[in-house]
C-alpha cells in the first residue's frame, strides 16, 4: 500500500485532528507520532532512522494510507519524491498561537526528556530547532521557514495549505471527497497531549 497523503505540517498545527479527519474520509490508517509512541516496533524504526539508518519507507508505512505530524513530516520532501502520486497537506496556524501551543506541550517534553536517543531529542530538538528550545525567535523562524519551503517546493495542484479550524470543505475539495455529516474532529488539547505522553512512558517502562 503506497501513501496517498503526506502531511508536511509541524506538530501542533492540528495534526491529530487531521489524522482523524483523514481516517473518517477513508484514508486510514494515518501514521502519527502518537502511534509511534504507542507501538514499540514503530518507535525502534524511527530511532534507527534518527541515528542514520537508511529508511525502508515501504516497511515504515506498511498498512498506512496517509501520514501526518512528526516524525514523518521531517522527511516531507523525501517522501514527496518517493511517493510521487501522493498529495501533500501543509497544516498551518498563526505563528504566535502555534508557539504558545508548543510551549504547553512539545517543548517542555523535549526539555525534560531523559531519553537522548529518542527521535524527538535527536531530530526535533537538535536538528529541527538546533537545541535552542528557549529561543522563541529561533523556533518561530524555523516554523515560518519550513512553511515557505514547502510552498516553494510542491506544485500548487499537489499541495493544500490547510489552516487550523478550516473544517471539512477545503480538505474534501482537495481530496475529491463528499463532506461528511459529522463535525470535523477536534482534540489533543494540552492536557490530552500530556496524558498520551504519560501512557507512552508507562508502556516503555513495562517493556
Amino acid at each position: 500500500m503506497a501513501l496517498q497523503i503526506i502531511g508536511a505540517g509541524f506538530g501542533r498545527t492540528g495534526t491529530e485532528s487531521l489524522k482523524r479527519a483523514l481516517e473518517m474520509l477513508g484514508f486510514g490508517p494515518c501514521h502519527h507520532m502518537h502511534e509511534v509512541m504507542a507501538r514499540p516496533e514503530l518507535n525502534q524504526q524511527w530511532r534507527a532512522i534518527a541515528a542514520g539508518a537508511e529508511p525502508d519507507w515501504a516497511t515504515v508505512f506498511s498498512g498506512y494510507q496517509s501520514t501526518v505530524d512528526w516524525p514523518s513530516t521531517h522527511y516531507w520532501d523525501v517522501l514527496a519524491d518517493h511517493y510521487p502520486e501522493a498529495k501533500i497537506i501543509l497544516s498551518v496556524r498563526d505563528a504566535d498561537s502555534w508557539f504558545k501551543s508548543m510551549q504547553n506541550t512539545i517543548l517542555p517534553v523535549l526539555r525534560d526528556s531523559t531519553d537522548p536517543e529518542s527521535f524527538g531529542c535527536v531530530v526535533i530538538r537538535d536538528r529541527v530547532f538546533s537545541g535552542r528550545l528557549d529561543d522563541r525567535d529561533n523556533i518561530i523562524g524555523v516554523y515560518e521557514d519550513h512553511i515557505a519551503r514547502v510552498k516553494a517546493t510542491i506544485p500548487p495542484d499537489r499541495l493544500l495549505t490547510y489552516e487550523l479550524g478550516s473544517g471539512w470543505e477545503p480538505l474534501c475539495a482537495f481530496l475529491g471527497c463528499d463532506v461528511p455529516s459529522e463535525p470535523y474532529p477536534s482534540g489533543n488539547r494540552p492536557e490530552q497531549f500530556h496524558e498520551k505522553i504519560a501512557d507512552a512512558d508507562k508502556l516503555r517502562g513495562s517493556e
